[in-house]
């Protein structure tokens, strides 16, 4: 499945999951230490429907959620 919005062009971005071990300064402690960073994908929360193009006609559709709830697109 591709996960790229037809309407925005949302697409899965990278990014990366840090975990910490320790108490912070600010709470008493001697201060965290990073322990492992993980590399993740962050995907957009894309879905397929029937959309009514200006045309006219209908066609089905990968859009992002977020679009749908902006009002970009009317659903068939």
């Amino acid at each position: 499945m591709s996960r790229i919005c037809a309407i925005t062009g949302k697409r899965p971005s990278k990014g990366g999951r840090i975990i910490r071990k320790g108490l912070t300064k600010k709470s008493g402690g001697i201060g965290t230490s990073l322990v492992k960073n993980t590399r993740r994908k962050f995907r957009p929360n894309v879905q397929r429907i029937r959309v009514k193009l200006p045309s006219g006609e209908v066609k089905r559709m990968w859009v992002s959620v977020k679009a749908i709830k902006a009002g970009k697109v009317t659903k068939a």
